[in-house]
């Protein structure tokens, strides 16, 4: 699908399916400047990142960035990375498929080198609960997205009934220490790989069950600046309530406004979480 097409065949797709491609996005250039971003991210230079190591100058930009699977909240430390949060082809297909009025709360930089695992099945929601349905990942390719270097891979139409499915800790070393959704009505023979070139978005919902496997290739990368957003006229209950408080009213107010107006900005913006490292599985899972 093109950036140009209708608003009407995007949303059409987008509840049909559960997620919809936008080709091109992004320009070369925007996709080059976010990589060279990812490395200066990976060196520390732009702040301290929970469970980081040393990167040490002595390391190769090849040596450094292998260390890192993802790094959650990279819009915490570079301007950039909150620029591609906010890009105006991104927003502007969120408002058709979420609403005019669009908050975002999360963001991850992916970076699996090969040999690097992927994420078993689950859904975006089971983690990041909004009230309404509305949580949307844009996953913004900033590699050419392959079969062999561990693309997505999802199962169409799995969100229409908006069921939260089972989940468990698993052993499989092909994933890393995420869940994994299971006792759904679908097999690995429904999946469909979403192969997409260096500067699409795949837009997806939040009950989507989706997976990646691991980076088989040769030699090389899958990066990837995937964002979470939803309606900003809903509360997100994520994390528990204050003191005193029903959870119908916990709303987490560390979030970012991409579009529109929020009509709960008298809360005012907190900063609750910080940058850290997702473990790989490589140095265990902390279970």
């Amino acid at each position: 699908m093109t950036v140009e097409t209708s608003a009407r065949t995007l949303s059409d797709q987008f509840a049909r399916d559960g997620y919809v491609i936008l080709d091109g996005a992004l320009s070369a250039h925007e996709v080059d400047e976010l990589r060279v971003e990812t490395l200066r991210i990976c060196r520390g230079e732009l702040g301290e990142i929970k469970g980081g190591s040393d990167a040490g100058a002595s390391l190769s930009d090849d040596e450094v960035m292998r260390r890192y699977l993802c790094i959650h909240y990279p819009h915490k430390l570079s301007a950039l990375m909150l620029e591609g949060m906010r890009h105006p082809v991104v927003v502007d297909a969120l408002t058709h498929v979420i609403g005019p009025d669009v908050k975002a709360m999360q963001s991850m930089l992916f970076i699996k080198a090969e040999g690097k695992p992927g994420q078993a099945w689950h859904q975006d929601e089971f983690f990041i609960p909004t009230r309404d349905r509305s949580l949307t990942a844009a996953w913004i390719a900033l590699d050419d997205a392959t079969v062999e270097n561990g693309c997505l891979w999802v199962l169409p139409g799995s969100h229409r009934r908006g069921v939260i499915f089972p989940n468990r800790e698993h052993n499989d070393p092909r994933y890393d220490c995420t869940v994994e959704s299971f006792d759904f009505p679908y097999t690995d023979a429904d999946a469909v790989p979403v192969e997409i070139p260096a500067g699409s978005v795949l837009l997806f919902n939040g009950y989507l069950l989706h997976k990646s496997l691991p980076n088989t290739g040769g030699r090389g990368y899958r990066r990837a600046l995937v964002n979470h957003y939803m309606s900003a006229t809903s509360l997100l209950p994520w994390g528990r309530p204050a003191e005193g408080q029903p959870m119908a009213q916990a709303d987490f107010r560390d979030v970012v406004l991409v579009a529109g107006e929020d009509p709960y900005a008298y809360k005012g913006i907190e900063q609750i979480r910080q940058p850290y490292i997702r473990p790989d599985r490589a140095g265990g899972c902390d279970r």
